[in-house]
Parts: C-alpha cells; structure tokens; sequence
C-alpha cells in the first residue's frame, strides 16, 4: 500500500492523484505551506545510560526482594536503595578503592541501614504496647503492602455500596435475559 507511505501531505496527493478522494480545500494552501518536518534518527535510538546502572543491577541480583520491599516514590526525593547503592559504589571507587571492596562495604551499609530501620520499628511498637497505645503504622512498608492499603477501602466497596451492588444486579438481568435470548433461538 504505497498510498499509507509519507507525511498526510503526500499520502493526500496520492489518493486525489489516484482519484480515491475528491481534493480537499485546504490541500492548495498546505502545499504553499508545508508543515515543518523533523529529521528522523537513523537507527536504533540509543539508551540512555548512567555510570551506576551497572551496579544497580548487580544490586538487583544480590538482593531481588528490593524491587518489591524497596518502592520508588515518583513524587518523593529520596532516591531508591538500589541508586544510593550504587552512587556508593562509584564513590568509593573514586576514592580508590578496588570494584569488589566497594561493592562489599556498599552492600555492608545497605544491610546495616535495613537492620536499623526494622530495629527501630521493634522499639516503637515495644514501646506503644508497653504505654498500652495503639501499634503505629510501620514506616517502612513493602510496596506491595502500600499498594494493597490503597485498594483495600475500593476492594471493600465493592460488597457495600449501593451503587456498585445497582450495577451488579443490572449486569445479572442483561445476562439472564441474554441467555433466555439465546435459549428462545435454539428451540423455536
């Protein structure tokens, strides 16, 4: 299908030449003006690649319960463990420490910071149970947990509300009266 090939320009010249379509009234002025076109990338467009990607994935296959315990934030400013990690790891190395040294100290502060912040979560909810308060939320939640707090009052909903439940039984008479459509055609 050659006429598919081009700008709408071109593509519109092709079928009014062809007499597949009448001329259309702007056709005269566009041709005057033509739209402005863009070069186009000769190739693959290349990834776009930082100096730490490289340890970011190694620290993926170290430790691949990060992707679900560790959630970016879009609107946050704290980057992610698996960044700092390797933000760490080009810093050390800078200072002239050997790959596989700073990999290992990196990896060492990541467990540490882990251990403290689950450490530090015991101790206020040791502390709240001995006031005799309420457990607090914890403040470092896996994601998938965050994703499911989010859905749980929609997921909820769905038995209770009145307008969901309307839906519902609407969907159930379109469905018995489908079938009784269908049975009434096969035995006439």
């Amino acid at each position: 299908m050659s006429f598919m090939k081009g700008d709408l320009l071109t593509r519109t010249r092709k079928l009014v030449k062809g007499l597949a379509k009448a001329e259309p009234v702007w056709l005269k002025a566009m041709e005057q003006a033509p739209p402005v076109s863009f070069p186009r990338a000769e190739g693959k467009v290349k990834q776009i690649t930082l100096p730490e990607d490289v340890y970011i994935k190694k620290f993926f296959q170290k430790h691949p319960e990060s992707k679900y315990e560790d959630a970016v934030k879009i609107c946050g400013f704290d980057p992610v463990p698996a960044r700092l990690f390797g933000c760490r790891v080009l810093d050390l190395k800078e200072q002239g420490v050997s790959e596989e040294e700073a990999m290992a100290v990196a990896d060492m502060e990541y467990r540490t910071e882990k251990k403290a912040k689950k450490k530090a979560y015991a101790r206020l909810k040791q502390i709240a149970r001995l006031q005799g308060k309420k457990l607090p939320p914890n403040p470092y939640p896996s994601a998938i947990n965050e994703i499911q707090a989010e859905e749980r009052p929609f997921v909820r909903a769905r038995f209770f509300d009145p307008k969901t439940l309307q839906i519902v039984e609407k969907m159930k008479e379109e469905k018995a009266a489908e079938m009784q459509y269908r049975m009434a055609g096969r035995n006439p």
